[in-house]
């Protein structure tokens, strides 16, 4: 609905006659933009004076709204503290999922860890490279097993001997 205006240049005219003319220039508007097919429009003045109501308070109705205010919140919160928890179980299924490939990863490498040394550690394999590169087998009293204790009577390579600290006087 349009409004009909008035300007300080058309004080002469009464109000009726502008709410006639504004009533026919939307007629002709509205003739226009439908193609020929024509509803009508009318501007009704309105005479009657709001502006001196004044809303009384209604403390029923505003402890009902802060009832109805409090629960939307606590479901919201509720909804909110699911969503959480969701979606946590969710992040840590899906942590709990990488973290078992890694470990059936690592357990493959550390097969294939185990038998390359098994391959590396063979006492023929060790034994053929050593000879290629000129070495013999060890004399007796040569091999020294580190948990072993020795001999006092055999000959021993080096002896690291505490230093005697000299006392002085």
């Amino acid at each position: 609905m349009a409004a009909a205006t008035t300007t300080y240049f058309e004080t002469g005219r009464s109000w009726n006659a502008r709410v006639a003319e504004r009533n026919t220039e939307l007629m002709a508007a509205q003739a226009m933009r439908r193609r020929g097919t024509r509803t009508p429009e009318f501007f009704f003045a309105k005479h009657f004076d709001n502006t001196r109501l004044v809303k009384a308070p209604d403390p029923v109705r505003a402890r009902e709204m802060r009832s109805f205010a409090a629960a939307v919140a606590l479901l919201f919160t509720l909804i909110m503290v699911y969503g959480l928890q969701h979606f946590s179980a969710i992040e840590v299924s899906y942590h709990v999922e990488s973290q078992k490939q890694t470990l059936e990863q690592l357990r493959e490498q550390n097969r294939q860890l185990r038998l390359s040394e098994a391959q590396l550690t063979q006492p023929g394999r060790i034994d053929g490279m050593a000879r290629q590169l000129g070495l013999g087998e060890p004399q007796p009293g040569q091999v020294v097993h580190p948990n072993a204790h020795p001999d006092a009577s055999a000959p021993s390579l080096a002896m690291a001997a505490a230093p005697v600290s000299q006392q002085v006087q």
